[in-house]
């Protein structure tokens, strides 16, 4: 059994990490509130907006296929078509297994073609990747240095610009996002995207998307509105995708915190036994000395 200095110095050790992990707890929980009000602040322009696109390619169908965002290239066989990832991973640990789901789905996708180009959110995902970027089937985008904290709509705006830019030039094919969604509750799971090219039954699935207004015209014409308005829209689908993943990441680091928190105590609780039976222990072979060593009279 260890001697009572030595429990003291665990506990003592264990309460400083006890405080450490609830002020993390805390500190997540207070990320999470300003985030999810932020995405909250910003949905009903978002949602304007994919109402908008859904008035238009309901009415004109057919022009998408003039717009170069809507283009499958279905000439491409699905074995040598080249993809671009964005993968959206923490800065930091300490969230339970969230990065590592998010490195498997990743990998699970990469696996389906033998060219992938990776823009990886993230220090976590980042310095993974690097490690194996000596892959032929891996360019890792070296100077897409993105934080994942504290989404900004400015941040995704430049990263859907850099994606649509890839796309349109013909660099890549196939465009997905990977990353955390955050449901109801405390529920998360791993999404993968495929925001490039589109396709207009994600927007018109049935009479019912189709607004009351069958008459429109558009100036100067259908392709360039629509030009206006893609940019708008990948921005609020990765804005989306890095508020979510974002949330998620606070979320599992509440949950790793709080059961790290809940062991510690359990851990005080049980050194604080430990040490009283030490402390018992001690006073009774002080008794017992003391006992031992008083003269007996005559």
């Amino acid at each position: 059994m260890a001697n009572m200095h030595e429990i003291r110095e665990r506990i003592k050790s264990i309460s400083d990490i006890k405080k450490i992990t609830n002020a993390m707890y805390l500190i997540s929980s207070s990320k999470l509130k300003k985030a999810r009000k932020d995405l909250d602040a910003t949905k009903p322009y978002f949602e304007r907006l994919l109402y908008a696109m859904r008035s238009i390619l309901s009415r004109v169908p057919e022009e998408a296929n003039e717009i170069e965002c809507f283009n499958k290239r279905l000439h491409i066989p699905p074995e040598e078509r080249k993809q671009a990832l964005l993968i959206i991973t923490a800065d930091k640990g300490m969230c339970g297994a969230y990065n590592h789901n998010v490195l498997a789905k990743a990998e699970s996708l990469m696996s389906n073609t033998r060219m992938n180009y990776l823009y990886v959110m993230g220090q976590v995902g980042r310095m993974y990747f690097k490690r194996k970027a000596n892959a032929e089937n891996i360019v890792l985008a070296d100077s897409f240095f993105y934080t994942t904290q504290n989404p900004t709509l400015y941040r995704a705006r430049s990263i859907a610009e850099k994606l649509m830019e890839q796309f349109t030039s013909g660099m890549v094919d196939d465009v997905y996002v990977v990353y955390t969604d955050m449901n109801k509750g405390s529920d998360f799971e791993i999404r993968v995207q495929h925001i490039l090219p589109l396709d207009v039954t994600h927007f018109v699935r049935s009479d019912t998307d189709i607004t009351r207004h069958h008459e429109a015209e558009f100036f100067p014409n259908t392709k360039a509105v629509m030009d206006h308005l893609m940019p708008n829209f990948m921005k609020g689908l990765i804005y989306g995708a890095m508020v979510d993943s974002f949330c998620s990441e606070q979320q599992a680091r509440m949950t790793a915190m709080d059961s790290a928190t809940t062991s510690a105590t359990d851990m005080l609780q049980s050194l604080s036994l430990q040490y009283n039976r030490a402390r018992q222990a001690a006073i009774t072979q002080e008794i017992s000395e003391i006992c031992g060593t008083t003269p007996q009279s005559d």
